[in-house]
């Protein structure tokens, strides 16, 4: 059996560095969107009203259901929330297409 190391989760996760990426993004977002609903401290239902969304989706969003969600979808949830993003962009050499 062989032992590999990997930086992060996701790179054992996901090969493609694009949905790599994309996957990390959408779990920070999930994050800090679950922080800002529990600190609300409202029912699902309320926060949901408030979002312009379902319950449900208010639902996967504290069970941290990354694939029903985009960054698009995130995004515009994370700013209903009043949060504010901020991007860091950083070359990573071992990804650079040949």
């Amino acid at each position: 059996m062989l032992n590999k190391t990997y930086k992060s989760v996701w790179d054992a996760l996901e090969e493609d560095p694009i949905i790599r990426n994309n996957l990390m993004v959408r779990s920070k977002l999930l994050d800090v969107i679950s922080e800002a609903i529990e600190a609300l401290g409202e029912t699902q239902s309320v926060i949901a009203k408030q979002l312009n969304i379902t319950q449900p989706r208010v639902s996967a969003i504290m069970k941290g259901k990354i694939h029903k969600f985009s960054v698009d979808n995130l995004m515009a949830i994370a700013f209903k929330l009043g949060l504010n993003i901020s991007i860091d962009v950083e070359r990573d050499d071992d990804e650079i297409a040949a």
